[in-house]
């Protein structure tokens, strides 16, 4: 048995009035957000104005320290006359800007200094009405509802009801397996939602129905191509809803937007329409995630070892004649679902090095073909003759990675972004390498 933390969301059906007090707590959440980094920018604007005129630094004016609890200490004290409405909302919703805020801050400084991989992270911008909303509340009296399966409990709220039945995190609450620890309330696609932080004791998982290894290969033409032969079909959920989807952009087109350098406030007709695009959008973006969600849960059920390529996604949705198509997949999100379910079901997932030659290797004899043109759709050996699908002989060559995770896997790692081995490519333009670098190799 292992505690995992996993969430729970449930679409809200709130009243109008549960719909006014929901907007309110997430404005104060922002409102507090705007407040402290306000603040945070004065005090750095005025130190660095005082260094300009040679003050030293023992003299500037006290560095101001971000964290959220001194964020949330200097607001108990002026709350009064920067906000005397602050009383309308929990004060979970002031305390969640703060939590942000001071994340942010940190995400920005320790990306600043090279203590933090990955992209860099710019300073925290303030948050505009356009903004995703949301409110965490973490105290308070929340959770689900004794009296029936299809109502949540939150502070200041009350009792909201919900689209679809809660029966399934309440039974884990009645067995006393799960533990509510926040509750977070956001409007996103149209409607409320609130999502639950849960720690959930899992039990002993079943074995896998079938066992062994499988290696999915993943694609356009086709979702997903396993070594076992099968070929999961790409529902291309997107193309599908493009004929009606063009139709509402064309009719938003010609209707009355908002215009910033006119200062023209969008007609209702135009908000409609981009309400029915958000709602196809949505449609879409729910119909793939729950595909993506039965695929996973289907692997993890059946095998014992998953191996899946480490697909550099955001550089293959550069090409402009494939972006949509691959978006369209959701590959990231399918490798993201296997990476904890896997966790959780004590499989294994063996991820392939992003250089590893699934397709162009011989599944056969193992030889490596030198160019394999994405357009040949069947793999040939020019060793052997073996002859083949190309995805079925990529699959069945991730699928030998298991054995012998040297040849270019990980196992339940976190996906990397390794750089280019060669040093072509990081000087000029043309592959061509800096003069120095040059030099000393040549020296």
């Amino acid at each position: 048995m292992a505690t995992v933390l996993q969430a729970y969301q449930f679409a809200l059906d709130p009243t109008g009035q549960q719909q006014a007090m929901l907007s309110s707590h997430c404005g104060a959440s922002r409102f507090a957000f705007n407040w402290g980094l306000a603040r945070v920018k004065a005090v750095w604007d005025q130190r660095a104005a005082e260094r300009s005129y040679g003050v030293p630094e023992s003299e500037l004016t006290p560095s101001l320290n971000w964290s959220a609890y001194s964020l949330r200490k200097s607001w108990n004290a002026v709350k009064d006359e920067v906000a005397p409405w602050w009383g309308e909302n929990s004060k979970e919703a002031y305390a969640t800007g703060f939590a942000n805020l001071a994340e942010a801050l940190g995400n920005w400084h320790t990306s600043r200094t090279g203590k933090r991989a990955g992209k860099r992270v710019g300073f925290p911008r303030f948050r505009s009405k356009r903004h995703r909303t949301s409110c965490r509340f973490s105290t308070g009296s929340f959770g689900l509802s004794e009296s029936d399966r299809r109502h949540v409990r939150l502070p200041r709220i009350g009792l909201v009801r919900t689209h679809e039945s809660t029966r399934k995190l309440a039974r884990h609450v009645e067995r006393g397996t799960a533990r509510i620890r926040s509750a977070t309330v956001s409007f996103q696609r149209g409607r409320w939602h609130v999502s639950f932080s849960v720690e959930i004791t899992k039990t002993e998982p079943e074995p896998a129905v079938t066992g062994g290894t499988v290696g999915v290969d993943l694609g356009v033409g086709h979702l997903a191509v396993l070594s076992t032969g099968e070929t999961v079909a790409n529902p291309k959920h997107l193309d599908a809803a493009q004929r009606e989807l063009r139709r509402l952009q064309r009719r938003a087109a010609r209707q009355q937007g908002p215009d910033k350098r006119t200062k023209r406030t969008p007609s209702n007709r135009w908000r409609t329409t981009q309400a029915r695009i958000a709602k196809l959008h949505t449609a879409v973006a729910n119909a793939r995630t729950d595909g993506l969600h039965k695929l996973s849960t289907r692997l993890v059920a059946e095998f014992d070892t998953v191996v899946v390529e480490d697909l550099h996604v955001a550089g293959m949705v550069r090409n402009r004649r494939l972006a949509r198509a691959v978006s369209d997949v959701g590959m990231s999100e399918l490798r993201r679902q296997l990476d904890y379910k896997t966790t959780w079901t004590g499989r294994q997932l063996v991820v392939a090095d992003r250089w590893y030659p699934s397709s162009k290797s011989c599944n056969d004899c193992g030889a490596v073909k030198a160019k394999l043109r994405l357009s040949e759709r069947t793999f040939t050996c020019d060793h052997c003759g073996y002859r083949t699908d190309r995805d079925l002989n990529a699959a069945r060559n991730l699928a030998g990675l298991a054995s012998s995770p040297s040849c270019g896997a990980t196992k339940n790692e976190p996906a990397g972004n390794p750089r280019k081995t060669s040093p072509a490519g990081t000087g000029y333009r043309h592959g061509k390498t800096p003069t120095q670098r040059a030099g000393a190799n040549a020296a």
